[in-house]
């Protein structure tokens, strides 16, 4: 076992453990570590813990020091600072004529680098931007493309459930999202409703998609026969998975009526094929899968976010 603390550099950034050495260290603490891009400034964010050494990358480096307040002020310094390299930057990139899309600036702890982080359709030749920039800031340039989740994760929004966007504030790593887990959750398979501000399939399909795998275990589908313990028999009209209940139709009397069951109250019997909309509404739906598979592709190609590493 090892003792560690965890500890981000960005806001919903990714966790890295680092040894507390001799340092008596709390939740909230602002410390100052060493890492692959130099000396930087952190935010602890959990109690010194245990942890196996598997989970622990060697070597682990440890604690320099505990922030102090001339390290605070620096910190804050920086952040004034990158708000300057980022208009300088937006006017360089417009004078070399670039198609790239700055999002964000950001030093150092220690200066030591400047990293600009930017989207583009294609791969850019900004040797010469770097060239120019380096003149102006004296110090090493980087220049970093990243996909469009990065870009949102940075600037930050509010989705459609009107609360901040995950990525910007809790979501650490992208997770794969695919159309099974809106399939999954019955959930419209339009685009338009669930994508997210980035227009990638939203993050927060993952977030009950166990429970609804484990639901859908227990639930027939829609078109399905069942019979109920009161003797009737009919198709499945309808499910609710959350509430486990399901609305079946039955004859009455030569009638056909909607009658409410509990799944304990009803006995699965045989699967039958779910019927087709008309042709307009499944060439709409072939569109809308043949888009959301489109965006699934292009996550895949961008692979995993890179934002953040240190």
């Amino acid at each position: 076992m090892t003792r560690v603390i965890g500890v981000r550099f960005r806001t919903a950034g990714k966790i890295y453990f680092f040894s507390p050495g001799k340092y008596v260290i709390k939740k909230g603490d602002h410390v100052i570590v060493e890492t692959a891009r130099g000396v930087e400034y952190g935010t602890v964010v959990g109690e010194p813990k245990e942890v196996e050494d598997s989970e622990v990358v060697k070597p682990l480096k440890s604690v320099l020091r505990t922030a102090s307040t001339k390290d605070d002020e620096q910190e804050k310094a920086n952040r004034e600072k990158e708000k300057e390299a980022f208009k300088i930057c937006l006017e360089k990139i417009k004078k070399h004529n670039l198609e790239m899309k700055l999002i964000d600036a950001e030093y150092t702890f220690d200066n030591n680098k400047i990293l600009f982080y930017f989207t583009a359709d294609g791969r850019i030749d900004f040797r010469e931007l770097v060239k120019d920039l380096a003149a102006v800031f004296k110090t090493r340039i980087e220049l970093r493309q990243i996909g469009v989740r990065d870009e949102t994760k940075i600037i930050g929004g509010y989705g459609i459930c009107g609360r901040t966007l995950c990525c910007h504030t809790y979501l650490a790593d992208f997770v794969p999202v695919s159309i099974k887990m809106a399939k999954e959750q019955s959930l419209s398979l339009n685009p338009t409703k669930i994508s997210g501000v980035c227009g990638r399939l939203m993050c927060c399909l993952k977030n009950e998609e166990d429970v609804y795998e484990e639901l859908n275990r227990m639930m027939p589908s829609v078109g399905d026969f069942c019979k109920t313990k009161d003797g009737y028999e009919g198709e499945v009209a309808s499910v609710n998975i959350l509430r486990q209940t399901i609305k079946l139709l039955v004859d009455v009397d030569d009638e056909k009526e909607v009658h409410d069951y509990k799944l304990d109250e009803i006995e699965y019997t045989k699967k039958r094929q779910k019927k087709k909309n008309n042709a307009k509404d499944n060439h709409r739906e072939d569109e809308d899968v043949k888009e959301l598979e489109k965006l699934e592709r292009i996550e895949k190609q961008e692979g995993k976010s890179k934002l953040g590493e240190n």
